[in-house]
């Protein structure tokens, strides 16, 4: 009885309510990034659906990552301004639901995306002769399906688990969005099982992934040192440094939080680097992409209409 009624009332996000002076400098911050994210992520998408150029296995690889990426930031972010801008600190047990179920999927879809783009950068770098054999579009989208999918299912069992944690009337949750860790931590039963389960399935979609971007990385390191010359190692590396600084954020930021320990300090450490990879990370993301492609930088200038590939060859 005490369980259908947690399941009809609202959460208290406590978020930064501990730091008044922090809200509005947090509102007006968070506001900024999260208009950029959006704009970029979308910009991301749109211009690799209508630029030619741009329909090759990275690209559809990119635009997933930043679909994921609006995804993390339209799933929490709206609700934090909310909460930072007025009193009310509260959340639906549904929104809260779809929280939950966004973070756990997307975080998973992303863990296993990023491998799968790191084997497309080994298959462009080591392989470049077979590389459109290799990735033909039929295993792009097998690859793209196998993460969603794996994502999805992992939420869809860890999601009703969680959520399923008595609660013996704690409502108030210390974080600014309804994370695993967080409901967990307001559970009053044992939740080791929860716990074993979560650590379980770590492995096939935090470890298995990371091992794979490792070993991928390191045959992209040999390839390279072999390489003669140096236009020849420049382009490799421009090839492959996109992507290394988004792995080096996801995964820094995840396994720093995951490996502190659960006491106060690290729970207010817990939110900065929940913020950290749910709107910085997405926000930084499209321009690490374009900052350095000239391909993307081509698209956005032909949609403007400035294509500056024909001065280009004009010039030459």
């Amino acid at each position: 009885m005490e369980r259908n009624n947690e399941s009809s009332g609202n959460f208290i996000l406590l978020g930064f309510s501990d730091q008044p002076k922090l809200g509005m400098v947090l509102f007006f911050t968070n506001m900024v990034f999260y208009f950029l994210a959006i704009m970029g992520n979308s910009s991301i998408i749109f211009l690799s659906l209508v630029d030619p150029r741009l329909h090759t296995p990275m690209y559809f690889f990119l635009c997933n990552l930043s679909l994921l990426d609006l995804c993390y930031t339209s799933s929490s972010i709206p609700q934090m301004l909310v909460n930072l801008w007025g009193p009310q600190k509260t959340i639906t047990y549904i929104g809260c639901v779809i929280q939950l179920f966004a973070f756990l999927s997307v975080g998973g879809i992303e863990c296993i995306l990023l491998s799968v783009m790191a084997y497309d950068r080994f298959v462009a770098v080591c392989k470049p002769l077979h590389y459109m054999t290799i990735m033909h579009p039929q295993l792009c989208l097998r690859l793209a399906a196998c993460a969603w999918l794996t994502g999805i299912a992992n939420s869809i069992l860890m999601s009703p688990l969680t959520m399923s944690l008595e609660r013996c009337g704690h409502h108030h949750i210390n974080h600014f969005v309804c994370e695993m860790p967080a409901i967990i931590r307001i559970s009053c039963v044992g939740t080791r099982r929860v716990e074993g389960l979560a650590f379980f399935l770590a492995i096939p979609i935090v470890l298995v992934p990371l091992t794979i971007i490792l070993v991928s990385y390191g045959y992209i390191v040999a390839t390279v040192l072999r390489i003669q010359s140096a236009a020849g190692k420049r382009k490799a590396f421009n090839t492959c440094s996109s992507h290394m600084i988004v792995v080096s954020l996801f995964y820094s930021t995840i396994i720093y939080m995951y490996m502190q320990p659960g006491n106060v300090a690290s729970q207010d450490q817990g939110k900065f680097l929940t913020l950290f990879y749910c709107l910085v990370t997405p926000t930084l993301n499209p321009f690490i992409y374009t900052l350095r492609n000239k391909d993307v930088k081509g698209a956005m200038w032909k949609v403007l209409g400035k294509d500056h590939s024909l001065s280009d060859a004009r010039g030459h």
